[in-house]
C-alpha cells in the first residue's frame, strides 16, 4: 500500500493511518461523529436509499468515487475519513481511500481530493453524509490559512462556536481553523491560531482548555469595566487579563483606568484591551475627520490610493477600524503602557484582515469567527463514480476525473 492510500475496514487503524497522509499534530476527538452508523438511512438522500435497495435486488459492483470541489481549498479530510472508518467497522466491510494530497495542502478547483473504492451497495448511502464532513471544513481552512498568512505576526483566537449550527459543526470548524493555521505556520512562519473559545475542541490547538476572559455581560453585571477586571483578577489570580473595553463607549478611558489599576500586569505584557466597538459608532475620540488624521500620522499612504467602499470602512469607518486600532495604540504609548496588547474582534474575515495587513495595523491578536464560509454554496463537495468493476465510466462533463484517476493510479485506471 502506498503512502497516500488508506484501507478502512474492520481492522482498527491508528488515527494517523486512517487519514493516510494526515498531519500528526491533530489529535482525535473523543466523541463519535454523527449520525451513528445505525441511523444513516433517515439522514441520507432518499434516492441513495432507493438505489441501495435496487443494487440489493440486481447485484453489487465494486465502484470508485472521485471526490472534488469547485473552488480552491485547503484539504481537511480527517473528520470525513474518521466517520467512514466508523461505518466500515460497524458494517464489517473494507473501504479503500486513495488520498491525493496531504492534510493542509492547497488544492485547486476541480482537482480530485481523494478516491473512495468499495462495495456500491455499502457506499451509495454514505455520500450525502461524508460530503457534509468535507466541504465546509475545506473552505473554512482556506479562509483561516489566508487570514493567518496575511497577518503572520498576529495570534488568532477561534471564536466561531456561537455561529455554528450545532456541536458537530463546532468540531468541523475548530478542526478547519487548526489545519489552516498549521499550513500558514509551515509556509510563512505565521503565529496562526493560538487557541479557541471552548474546551471541547481546544485539543486541536494544543490547548487543554478554551481561552477567553469576559463577555459584555460580566461588565454589565459588575457596573464598570474596571470592576469587571477586578472581579476576574480575584476569581482567576495569576492569569493574564484581557479586558473588553467598549461596553460604555469609553474604550480609551476605561482601558487606561484598568492599566493604572494593574500596572504590574501592564508592564509585564500580561494585560490586553479587546476592542469590539459596535459598527454603529466610532471608538471613543474618533469621528470621520479624526480617523483620517490618525491614519495620516501613522500610514499616510493608506487612503491616498484607490479604495473601494468596504476598504474605506475598514480603514476609517465606525466599529473596529484600522484608525481605531492605531488610535488606541497611540493612547496607550502616550500614557506609558507600551506593552499593553490590543486584541481586535468584530467582523475580522479574510477581506478585513487583508486591509489590516496592508496598512500594518498594530494588532497583537484577533478574535474571529469570520473564517467560517461566507458563501455556503462554495462549500459543496461532490462525489462522482468513475469506475464500475474496474471499468472507467463517468457522466458527460466529468471526463477530467477519469484522466486524473489514470494519472494517479496507472494507465488502466485501476485502483
Amino acid at each position: 500500500m502506498s503512502a497516500n492510500e488508506s484501507s478502512v475496514g474492520p481492522s482498527p487503524l491508528s488515527e494517523g493511518d486512517e487519514a493516510g497522509t494526515a498531519s500528526s499534530f491533530l489529535e482525535p476527538s473523543a466523541g463519535v461523529l454523527q449520525p451513528p452508523p445505525a441511523d444513516i438511512e433517515p439522514w441520507t438522500d432518499r434516492y441513495f436509499v432507493k438505489t441501495k435497495q435496487t443494487i440489493g435486488r440486481f447485484g453489487d459492483k465494486t465502484v470508485c468515487y472521485a471526490v472534488f470541489m469547485r473552488r480552491p481549498v485547503i484539504f481537511t479530510p480527517r473528520l470525513m475519513v474518521r466517520w467512514l472508518k466508523q461505518v466500515a467497522d460497524a458494517r464489517g466491510i473494507d473501504i479503500r481511500i486513495d488520498i491525493n494530497y496531504r492534510e493542509g495542502d492547497w488544492v485547486g478547483a476541480g482537482e480530485p481530493l481523494l478516491y473512495i473504492t468499495g462495495s456500491f451497495f455499502h457506499l451509495v448511502d454514505l455520500e450525502t453524509l461524508y460530503l457534509q464532513k468535507l466541504g465546509a471544513p475545506c473552505v473554512a481552512a482556506y479562509n483561516a490559512f489566508t487570514m493567518c498568512s496575511d497577518l503572520p505576526k498576529v495570534g488568532f483566537l477561534a471564536m466561531d462556536a456561537r455561529h455554528c449550527a450545532g456541536i458537530e459543526m463546532e468540531e468541523m470548524m475548530a478542526y478547519a481553523a487548526a489545519v489552516g493555521s498549521e499550513a500558514a505556520k509551515r509556509q510563512s512562519g505565521a503565529r496562526g491560531f493560538i487557541g479557541n473559545a471552548n474546551d471541547a475542541t481546544a485539543h486541536y490547538f494544543g490547548q487543554p482548555k478554551g481561552l477567553g476572559t469576559m463577555p459584555h455581560a460580566l461588565i454589565g453585571y459588575a457596573g464598570s469595566t474596571l470592576r469587571a477586571a477586578e472581579m476576574f483578577a480575584e476569581t482567576f489570580p495569576g492569569e493574564d487579563l484581557t479586558v473588553l473595553v467598549d461596553y460604555f463607549g469609553l474604550e480609551v478611558t476605561d482601558t487606561l483606568e484598568v492599566c493604572r489599576r494593574f500596572p504590574d500586569l501592564a508592564a509585564a505584557g500580561r494585560l490586553a484591551a479587546r476592542l469590539d466597538t459596535h459598527g454603529g459608532r466610532f471608538l471613543e475620540g474618533l469621528d470621520p475627520q479624526e480617523s483620517y488624521a490618525v491614519l495620516e500620522r501613522n500610514v499616510p499612504l493608506a487612503v491616498r490610493r484607490y479604495r473601494n467602499d468596504t476598504e474605506l470602512r475598514y480603514l476609517t469607518g465606525t466599529g473596529v477600524s484600522a484608525a481605531a486600532i492605531f488610535h488606541m495604540r497611540e493612547q496607550l504609548d502616550r500614557a506609558g503602557f507600551p506593552r499593553v496588547r490590543i486584541v481586535a474582534s468584530s467582523g475580522f474575515d479574510v477581506q478585513k484582515c487583508k486591509v489590516m495587513a496592508d496598512v500594518g495595523a498594530p494588532i497583537d491578536a484577533i478574535g474571529t469567527g469570520s473564517y467560517l464560509p461566507d458563501t455556503w454554496k462554495e462549500t459543496y463537495a461532490t462525489a462522482d463514480i468513475v469506475e464500475y468493476d474496474g471499468v472507467p465510466s463517468v457522466k458527460i462533463g466529468r471526463e477530467f476525473l477519469l484522466k486524473r484517476r489514470r494519472t494517479a493510479n496507472g494507465a488502466d485506471g485501476a485502483s
